[in-house]
């Protein structure tokens, strides 16, 4: 079966030279979860700006759905209609996202673009907010919203386009622990609609929970490793290697001894 999305030796560079992602090699396969994790500045935004069309390779090449992914490909009216109504990217602030007047505005904006029909999209709008229990915003506007309603019109945003692959940077930021377990409830969903979905995150616990393959980016910009969570998860040195987790001193009298800690997380990464 042709991969959602190939990525061979790509290389992208941002002003003076400084590189974003350097020699990725990368095939993510239809219906696939993938968690792709590293320290900030590792590159993982802009590996879904790239599969999102957003940014593109200044080496190597990117192909989706079997095709080249490309400025002048998606300069093609037929392909950049399809790629647009396959791919959703929900972005890591929501507010970068939202800029209708109204929420039930904000949800027909993309099926509204695609050229669906209006009593279409309606109903799609109603569907995904009733999915979301976003019925009773829709007369609000986003900027009103707290983080937590204000991402999840965000992913209803995408949703309503009915994408088969959806992209996620940073999903739980600013999320309150009941928001980030309807976020899990909710990824857990779209395994049954046979749906792709790639996130990016430097927390460990959910690309524990959700992937089937997590993908390591070094500070290098290198993918460092790649598997199951089971296998890169449980791999200390690679995690202190990459910058993910870090080492915490804790001195008992004369005794003094060392923790490993994910960043910004309070469980033990060594259990």
């Amino acid at each position: 079966m042709t991969p959602d999305f190939a990525l061979h030796g790509l290389e992208v560079e941002y002003r003076h030279g400084v590189a974003s992602l350097h020699g990725i090699d990368l095939t993510i396969a239809r219906g696939e979860r993938l968690a792709v994790v590293g320290a900030n500045g590792s590159g993982k935004s802009t590996l879904l700006k790239v599969l999102d069309g957003l940014v593109f390779p200044t080496a190597g090449a990117v192909s989706a759905f079997g095709r080249p992914l490309t400025e002048d490909s998606l300069a093609e009216p037929e392909f950049r209609r399809q790629f647009r109504g396959s791919v959703g990217f929900v972005f890591q602030d929501a507010d970068v996202q939202l800029f209708c007047a109204n929420v039930a505005t904000e949800l027909a904006f993309g099926p509204l673009q695609l050229g669906l029909d209006p009593a279409q999209v309606r109903r799609r709008v109603a569907d995904i907010a009733a999915q979301l229990r976003l019925e009773p915003l829709l007369d609000r506007a986003p900027y009103t919203l707290s983080g937590g309603e204000k991402k999840r019109v965000a992913i209803a945003s995408v949703l309503t386009m009915e994408p088969r692959v959806v992209l996620l940077d940073e999903p739980t930021n600013a999320l309150d622990p009941r928001s980030q377990a309807w976020l899990l409830d909710l990824l857990h969903s779209w395994r049954e609609a046979g749906r792709t979905v790639v996130i990016a995150t430097h927390d460990l616990s959910l690309a524990e929970e959700f992937a089937d393959r997590v993908v390591v980016l070094s500070e290098a910009h290198e993918v460092a490793a790649a598997g199951p969570p089971a296998q890169i998860l449980t791999d200390r040195e690679l995690l202190l290697t990459v910058n993910l987790i870090h080492v915490h001193a804790h001195r008992h009298g004369r005794l003094l001894h060392g923790h490993a800690h994910a960043h910004g997380e309070h469980r033990h990464a060594d259990g």
